[in-house]
């Protein structure tokens, strides 16, 4: 067998994949690799960070799924610190598109690409990247929270998280668009989700937007929140911001706090036009809650006016049905997500002009 080292030589990185320590991690959810194997047999290791072996880790590890031809072949938890999949093992040259997507978000768990091991004639090279890009910046609706656990009781597990059921991920798929999410469940423009009305700063989207991510685990002494993210990798064409669920659970309809959020979205809207001059920003909310849409939409509005910028526009999403179902903590059921991303794909085709 060939072993081809460092991965990022022979993948293109999806998401907020990056380069340490000559690995690949992945940090935000539906981040990875995508690549064309063109071989006989292919050998992946992956490498979990130093949260993968402590003890009541166990479902809040990092999921990873491994996608050949666009069909899931792998569905695992980085439950050791190094693990190897075989991939592709047949006895004839075979051309295939793999990719490898970490499912679950950043906070819990982490995990990296070491190598990859073919036969000597093997081809591997980068996919190809699609005339399209998507970032969304959001919170667990973006991550896919509880999606494979329609049970509403249930409370958060990593393991039942699956970005790529989610809307984000659904719609850029939709749209042939390569994808880009900054999603934190919990997370808000000024508080983290609030079950007893007091502040959470400590759990602040903008905070981490230009970073790789954010974790409480280290990636072989790196943590995700202390790397830069490069913005010019790879500038979005669409930017879309879904925030304010979890800031409503502590505005509560209180008009200032409502105000301060308005006031703390221009200034999120202000630092992705900074990072992003070209893109269209689509601001969205209402899926789990319409109590600070007309904020967010007054946000839209207000910066639109102060800066002349009209590459923006806010869009309210009615909050979910009872029929449609819901996942782990009442969130979004599969068939939410994807009434979801139907709209929001329809919203983004007219904007575009996206056939």
């Amino acid at each position: 067998m060939h072993t081809l080292y460092p991965v990022f030589d022979y993948v293109k990185k999806l998401g907020r994949a990056g380069q340490i320590n000559n690995e690949l991690w992945m940090c935000y959810s539906a981040s990875g690799a995508a690549f064309q194997f063109e071989g006989k047999q292919l050998q992946v290791t992956l490498i979990g960070d130093d949260r993968c072996e402590q003890e009541n880790m166990n479902e809040n590890l990092a999921r990873v799924k491994v996608l050949v031809d666009g069909n899931c072949t792998h569905d695992l938890m980085m439950d050791e610190k190094e693990k190897k999949i075989s991939i592709i093992g047949t006895q004839t040259k075979e051309n295939h598109l793999v990719e490898i997507i970490k499912v679950s978000e950043s906070a819990m768990s982490t995990c990296g690409i070491r190598s990859m091991e073919t036969d000597e004639d093997a081809v591997v090279r980068p996919a190809q990247q699609k005339e399209r890009c998507i970032e969304f910046s959001g919170d667990s609706i973006t991550c896919g929270y509880g999606v494979d656990d329609e049970v509403a009781e249930h409370s958060f597990k990593t393991a039942t998280e699956d970005a790529t059921k989610a809307y984000a991920y659904l719609t850029a798929q939709a749209l042939k668009a390569d994808h880009s999410l900054v999603s934190l469940s919990g997370y808000g423009i000024i508080s983290g989700y609030s079950g007893d009305g007091i502040r959470r700063p400590d759990q602040l989207l903008p905070t981490y937007y230009e970073k790789m991510g954010f974790s409480y685990g280290s990636m072989q002494g790196v943590y995700p929140q202390d790397v830069a993210w490069n913005f010019e990798e790879r500038q979005p064409d669409v930017v879309v911001i879904n925030l304010g669920t979890n800031d409503q659970s502590f505005t509560r309809n209180i008009e200032e706090l409502c105000e301060e959020y308005c006031s703390a979205y221009q200034a999120f809207i202000r630092k992705i036009r900074s990072k992003n001059p070209n893109a269209y920003i689509v601001s969205m909310l209402g899926v789990m809650g319409e109590d600070l849409c007309p904020y967010a939409e007054k946000a839209v509005a207000t910066y639109k006016a102060e800066t002349g910028d009209t590459r923006i526009s806010f869009h309210r999403f009615n909050e979910q049905l009872d029929e449609d179902g819901r996942a782990a903590d009442w969130h979004p059921s599969q068939r939410t997500h994807r009434k979801t991303a139907d709209k929001l794909t329809n919203i983004i085709k007219g904007i575009m002009n996206w056939l």
